[in-house]
């Protein structure tokens, strides 16, 4: 049958979990953008901010009255994000069907589901992080002076667009532990509705998150994730930060500028130094906030049409099938 050397089922995670991430993304991007301007501030001197708080990026914009600019650099962020997902539902939901083939098992457990997501973040970081790149460069330039995507990698080499690579690298640890909390809450809530659908006398097995329950899970084990990983989650921003020196020249003079650090030991010492250990926790609430409705909101939407990919992708391999006989039978 045309298709039968393809993964249906791992093509189907993968494509409900780039089109939640592409939703998700669209939906939260301003939010994602002051976050991104707020972490990649670095003082120069004790209580030298420029933003206090999130909500001073945001009244930025709209005094230069340049409310769209919260968008800028939306477009890449949709493609690293589409494009993301993609990669890491199929690596996922890949490498587990083969691990549990290889093993025997009837479910994954903790620490191969560890491995399996670490693996899958890994291939994910090494074909995105150029848009990854890109788009924190796009997003931490001054309003208004964005550039597109091809001027802002042409900009530097292109070792300049992996920069950040090796914290990427180390963060996939946070999907790891985000979705190995996510499946673990998940089955225990499934566990429950089923045993309760057998206490009633229902006899149903097929059991469903609803669109609470995912929300909920998800904004958990994002939360978790992102508690132990954030000191790395600044580091990579300060890292992937656009050069203050392009803002305006009023703007570089401002106290708070301070040019970005370009490897990991020189973002923490530069955050220890200037900003003690706070620094290494600055903008947590913000990437909490942001990461936890981004999140919550990419599975909610990925459970809710899972089914109805899985049926259009059902409908596509009989239709291939179909074509396939007819070719040979003309």
């Amino acid at each position: 049958m045309a298709g039968d050397g393809v993964d249906w089922e791992s093509l189907a995670e993968a494509t409900s979990g780039a089109v939640g991430a592409l939703v998700s993304t669209t939906v939260l991007y301003p939010l994602d953008t002051c976050k991104t301007k707020f972490q990649a501030e670095l003082q120069t001197q004790p209580g030298a901010h420029k933003y206090r708080n999130l909500s001073d990026v945001f009244w930025e914009a709209v005094q230069k009255r340049q409310i769209l600019s919260l968008y800028q650099g939306l477009k890449t962020k949709n493609i690293q994000s589409f494009i993301s997902q993609f990669v890491y539902f199929y690596g996922y939901s890949y490498f587990k069907r083969l691990y549990l083939e290889k093993s025997g098992n009837k479910s994954i457990g903790t620490k191969a589901n560890l491995l399996v997501a670490a693996a899958a973040g890994a291939c994910t970081v090494v074909v995105t992080q150029p848009l990854d790149t890109a788009s924190s460069r796009m997003q931490t330039s001054a309003f208004g002076k964005s550039k597109g995507l091809r001027a802002t990698l042409a900009e530097g080499t292109w070792l300049e667009a992996f920069d950040g690579l090796g914290i990427s690298l180390i963060l996939t640890c946070n999907p790891s532990i985000q979705y190995t909390v996510f499946d673990q809450l998940k089955q225990k809530l499934i566990q429950r509705q089923r045993r309760k659908n057998a206490e009633s006398g229902s006899g149903s097995s097929q059991v469903a998150l609803s669109a609470f329950s995912a929300f909920l899970l998800g904004a958990i084990s994002k939360s978790v994730a992102t508690i132990l990983t954030y000191p790395l989650i600044r580091c990579k921003v300060m890292i992937q930060a656009a050069d203050p020196d392009e803002d305006d020249d009023d703007e570089s003079e401002k106290p708070g500028k301070s040019k970005s650090p370009k490897t990991m030991l020189g973002a923490l010492h530069a955050m220890w130094i200037k900003e003690g250990i706070p620094g290494l926790f600055k903008g947590l609430h913000a990437q909490i906030l942001k990461t936890v409705l981004s999140s919550a909101l990419l599975l909610m939407i990925k459970e809710k049409i899972s089914r109805f990919t899985w049926i259009s992708l059902l409908a596509l391999r009989r239709y291939l099938f179909v074509s396939q006989k007819r070719i040979k039978s003309a």
